[in-house]
């Protein structure tokens, strides 16, 4: 991949400002004060939710305290799996040039834990999601051949990477990920398409055709949607790129660690 480290670091060092309210029915007695955190795009909730949980847990009954909590914004359930920036651009971001939603507010509940959303009892749970999603990834990508030559402890690397929010630390072994053949790409390219209130939608898509065009990120939505979306609002990294960008260079610079594009369509 071409070395654009600033464009990187850039995605990397994005972060949402978010400002955590213990859901009303929950409060012990008076409304708690709530906690506002900078929280990293990249990351995933449960990470970063100790804190929240010790901010909280006094506040509630005590047989709860120690309850496995959950999220919503405006009564919507947000899913653990998906990572933090991915939730924001899909259920509160409404463009480059709006400011609403900043700071992103959410609920904190201790009790009635949804039963459509996955459990999540330990970083070790979020790990092992983690490492299947980028090994889905390099399947598509490489037919699964880096990451099943890389070492246990490059593995290692790349989540201790995320949980650390280590730039240097994930990138180190994920360019090797990011590696092609000059002028080929990636077999094809690991995406998938996110609309409120409907199943993400993932297909087989090469970046270049067989006469050698590079396809863009149009000739991808064209690809699924099969019409024009012009006056949809776009986002991939909370960014709304230029439709003609290639999806290749999409793929190697605004892809989330776990390899994938996930791109939100509003």
């Amino acid at each position: 991949m071409a070395e654009d480290k600033e464009i990187l670091r850039e995605i990397w060092d994005g972060k949402i400002p978010i400002c955590f309210k213990l859901a009303e029915n929950e409060w012990r007695s008076s409304e708690p004060e709530e906690i506002y955190l900078m929280v990293p795009r990249q990351t995933y909730f449960p990470l970063i939710l100790d804190k929240v949980q010790k901010h909280f847990c006094e506040c509630v009954s005590q047989s709860k305290k120690n309850n496995e909590i959950w999220l919503d914004f405006d009564g919507l359930a947000l899913k653990w799996h998906y990572p933090v920036g991915l939730l924001f651009d899909l259920y509160a971001n409404q463009g480059q040039e709006s400011v609403s939603n900043i700071p992103w507010t959410l609920n904190v509940h201790f009790d009635e834990f949804p039963e459509d959303l996955l459990h999540c009892g330990s970083r070790e749970i979020v790990e092992s999601f983690f490492l299947s999603t980028i090994k889905e990834a390099d399947a598509l990508k490489h037919k699964g051949k880096i990451i099943n030559e890389m070492q246990k402890k490059d593995h290692k690397q790349l989540w201790a990477g995320i949980q650390s929010d280590k730039f240097d630390q994930f990138w180190s072994i994920n360019k090797k990920l990011m590696e092609t053949i000059e002028g080929e790409g990636f077999k094809s390219i690991p995406f998938r398409i996110y609309q409120q209130d409907k199943p993400f939608i993932q297909k087989l898509f090469e970046p270049v055709t067989e006469s050698g065009r590079k396809q863009t990120l149009k000739d991808l939505l064209d690809f699924v949607f099969g019409e024009e979306l012009n006056t949809r609002v776009i986002l991939i990294q909370g960014v709304q790129p230029s439709l003609e960008t290639p999806i290749q260079w999409l793929s190697e610079h605004l892809s989330y660690p776990d390899n994938f594009l996930h791109i939100c369509v509003k």
